[in-house]
């Protein structure tokens, strides 16, 4: 049986805590383990505040569309935003083998997302951007 839920937020960095509570809402609904319901909270939250900084450069308010769907077997969220094209699947793994202070700043988000997630996509559709994330349960 599949389940879905949908959340429309604008990209103000406010709208984080709506989408955490929307989370924990599903995650109660749908019995989630607590680790699990951290780690989708956290995802959510790197691949949102990405959107929220840099995909609107004109800082306008945007709508930021999240679709989570359940199944027995997966989870599958879908982050659709009209935002600058941007592919995060193409963004080069950080070299973790130096040390902090050497690091580039950014893209530690993708990394975690996708160490946390079983899949990540990206496509461009009818100009807006949508971020797949999977998750088996």
């Amino acid at each position: 049986m599949e389940e879905k839920e949908t959340l429309t937020i604008i990209n103000k960095v406010d709208e984080l805590p709506v989408l955490a509570g929307k989370i924990e809402e599903l995650a109660e609904k749908w019995e989630f383990p607590i680790d699990l319901t951290m780690n989708l909270n956290l995802v959510l939250e790197e691949a949102v505040s990405n959107v929220i900084f840099y995909a609107f450069p004109d800082k306008e308010e945007h709508e930021i569309n999240i679709m989570i769907c359940r199944n027995d077997h997966s989870l599958v969220i879908e982050i659709h935003d009209e935002g600058v094209p941007f592919d995060p699947t193409l963004k080069q793994k950080p070299d973790l083998t130096l040390p902090a202070e050497d690091r580039p700043i950014g893209g530690l988000g993708i990394f975690l997302i996708s160490k946390i997630m079983d899949k990540v996509s990206y496509k461009r559709i009818n100009n807006e951007n949508v971020l797949t994330l999977t998750k088996n349960i």
